[in-house]
């Protein structure tokens, strides 16, 4: 145990390192620190699919990790031939970070990945793995036709591939990809939006694998059994989907509506639509599991069989009055 808490230091101290670096070199290293220090902590005594699925991890970031050296490399020496302005080099950097994040179309890595490990393992890689190369993207990322290109085809693979999911772990993924077409387009113009996004949706994805880790569960299929046995879990769970569909009264639609407000405002209007029809085919398949896990049962119990653990109720309750706090507090002009 003392171990995982050793390599936990070292990954977020890797994140902050890369965040708070002033070259690409430094942020190159803060992003190897952290890949050595997730490898361990992905690793489980109990089966072989979380070794696999880390090698398959080590193996893409490592691929990404080269790209980026590269590229700084390249930018550093090559000014005599080329300007270090060059769309090559923005290309390649924003690539490598692409790859690094999981989005599409270099996302193939990413559902394979989160199949192999357990929830708690799919908890870093959906939340924090994300901080450092959001970040990045921040100081590198220019409004070229390529960073347009990425946020649509995230948007409608994510929602075309995730239908026919049956894997709780899979559909987080694809979930997690049309997330970040949101974030990517949210950083277009904003730094703040984007910031109130990525906690928006960390908060939500953290109520919902909580409620999964609780009750052990990892496919479509059992949550019409397990389910029925604790029906404010139940109800907690379908609420959890509908805000991370981004539907109103809840707090996951608030960072959708100011991504769409603060997109028509720099007349970005055909990704705004095509942003919004990439939503609705994700909330279908979010309303397709949580309208089957309400309606079909195998035995119906009336009774409250197992408590729910302070903590869940707690994020549940921000979560599901959010829309109402933020509304009354934050104004994003």
């Amino acid at each position: 145990m003392f171990h995982k808490v050793v390599f936990f230091m070292c990954m977020v101290m890797g994140t902050l390192t890369a965040i708070s670096s002033y070259s690409w070199f430094s942020m190159w290293i803060g992003l190897e620190v952290n890949l050595l220090s997730v490898i361990p902590l992905l690793d489980s005594k109990k089966n072989s699919y979380p070794a696999e699925a880390s090698l398959k991890y080590f193996i893409t970031q490592a691929l990404a990790s080269s790209i980026l050296l590269l590229s700084a490399i390249l930018t550093l020496n090559m000014n005599e031939f080329m300007p270090p302005t060059h769309p090559t080099f923005d290309f390649m950097m924003s690539s490598a970070l692409l790859i690094k994040l999981g989005a599409a179309p270099f996302h193939a890595w990413f559902p394979e990945v989160l199949e192999g490990l357990h929830w708690k393992n799919c908890l870093i890689m959906l939340i924090w793995q994300k901080i450092a190369p959001m970040v990045l993207l921040f100081y590198n990322s220019q409004l070229t036709d390529f960073f347009l290109f990425i946020i649509l085809i995230s948007s409608i693979i994510s929602g075309l591939q995730g239908m026919n999911q049956v894997s709780l772990r899979k559909i987080m993924a694809y979930s997690s990809i049309n997330h970040i077409s949101w974030m990517l387009a949210s950083m277009l113009n904003s730094q703040s939006i984007w910031m109130f996004y990525f906690i928006t949706y960390s908060l939500i994805s953290l109520n919902i694998i909580l409620v999964f880790n609780q009750l052990n569960i990892y496919y479509f299929t059992q949550l019409f059994i397990i389910m029925t046995f604790n029906k404010p879990l139940k109800i907690l769970f379908l609420l959890n989907f509908l805000s991370l569909g981004g539907l109103p009264p809840f707090l996951g639609f608030y960072p959708k509506w100011l991504v769409i407000n603060n997109l028509a405002s720099n007349s970005f209007y055909m990704m705004s639509i095509m942003l919004i029809i990439s939503t609705l085919i994700t909330l279908y398949f979010y309303m397709r599991m949580t309208f089957s896990t309400l309606m079909i049962t195998h035995t119906e119990v009336l009774m409250l069989k197992s408590k729910i653990n302070f903590f869940i109720i707690l994020f549940n309750f921000i979560t599901l009055s959010g829309l109402f706090i933020c509304s009354m507090t934050f104004n994003f002009n």
